[in-house]
């Protein structure tokens, strides 16, 4: 692999992992602030609730990234596919229009003479 692939790469890693990491401190905080409303807990209580909260907040964030993450695969697909037909749309227009114009050239060529 070349070394710029791989830098690429180790960057995107190190995004990944730092908004995962945001994402679980901002699940602890939101745990945090939903218990602060359950003054009557005790103190175990308490973690094991912030526990359970985080936990759940953490399997609908990476359910939700999976999710996401299907589409942009998808869309990369279609869009991928759309790109190449209009590039061979492109170049048959192209094409065409060149052999038209050679074509009017030759024929104006002829009828001059």
């Amino acid at each position: 692999m070349e070394p710029e692939m791989e830098s690429d790469r180790g960057l995107a890693q190190l995004e990944g992992y730092l908004l995962w990491s945001a994402e679980v401190a901002e699940a602890r905080r939101h745990a945090d602030r939903f218990t602060e409303q359950l003054p009557w807990l005790t103190t175990a209580q308490r973690e094991d609730v912030e526990r359970v909260y985080t936990a759940e907040r953490l399997a609908a964030s990476r359910a939700m990234l999976v999710r996401v993450s299907a589409r942009g695969t998808t869309l990369r697909a279609e869009y991928t596919e759309r790109y190449r037909q209009l590039k061979t749309r492109c170049v048959t227009v192209s094409v065409v229009c060149a052999g038209a114009a050679s074509g009017a050239c030759a024929a104006l060529t002829l009828l001059i003479r």
